[in-house]
């Protein structure tokens, strides 16, 4: 079997398949979980709409998040456009990235262990997206494909770094922050970030990597490294409108 043939494209397909469901088995070992009880009447249906904490926190997320269309989309662009690389470096990035979450997620979300935590891990994460946008800009330097493949490599590196970082912080962030009887409506709305930056981030990168070149990576890296920096004051804003769980239960009436 060679590659771009039909049978090696069914082969991945029906590989793509049997991981759905090792997966949906895995998940049917997971224990169930007690519903958690509703909030008091009166309520407003959509509370987290109210909670401008959660949504400035859910905003930065989003910004963040924007480095998904990267690999999939603006590097393999890039890769071709404006760098001297063999094309063939884009299935190498792409493998770096999956092998890299694949084995050092855990070790890396294993260092969140609260909000201090995880908001210090999205800091760090902007960090990282920062220094890998500059590298990656920097691969559109000089005419040697070896060397341009090597600074894409060392960008990709930093990239996924970030991604780890940010994906641990903003995990523990998500959750720790909802009420814990309102966990459904809240993730539900933290989770327009993937939707939205699946949306547009793919329109707004093409636009400011491809069109504006070593310009629009440092813009790119500017705004992931803000995000990543106001999500600490943001985080501890959420934390302080927080009631905490001590004192809710004083307050309720003895039954």
């Amino acid at each position: 079997m060679t590659l771009n043939t039909r049978t090696a494209f069914l082969v991945v397909f029906a590989i793509d398949a049997v991981s759905f469901l090792l997966s949906a088995l895995a998940l049917r070992r997971l224990p169930a979980v007690a519903a958690s009880p509703r909030g008091p009447s009166g309520e407003p249906a959509l509370a987290v709409l109210r909670d401008k904490p959660y949504t400035l926190v859910t905003f930065l997320n989003t910004i963040m998040l924007f480095y998904m269309p990267l690999l999939s989309l603006v590097i393999p662009l890039w890769l071709v456009q404006r760098t001297a690389a063999p094309h063939w470096m884009v299935s190498a990035l792409l493998v770096l990235n999956t092998l890299s979450v694949v084995i050092f997620q855990v070790r890396v979300a294993s260092r969140v262990t609260g909000l201090t935590s995880a908001a210090r891990s999205v800091r760090l994460a902007g960090i990282a997206m920062l220094a890998a946008c500059a590298v990656f800009a920097l691969s559109s330097l000089g005419s040697s494909a070896w060397l341009a493949g090597l600074v894409l490599l060392a960008g990709a590196v930093l990239q996924v770094i970030g991604e780890m970082m940010l994906g641990a912080g903003s995990w523990e962030i998500g959750f720790d922050l909802a009420p814990a009887g309102k966990q459904g409506q809240y993730q539900g709305f933290f989770g327009t970030s993937t939707a939205i930056a699946r949306m547009a981030g793919p329109l707004a990168l093409t636009t400011l990597i491809i069109t504006w070149g070593t310009p629009g990576w440092i813009v790119l890296g500017v705004l992931f490294l803000l995000a990543g920096t106001a999500m600490g004051p943001a985080v501890r804003w959420a934390e302080r409108t927080r009631v905490p769980a001590a004192v809710r239960l004083s307050a309720d009436p003895v039954r």
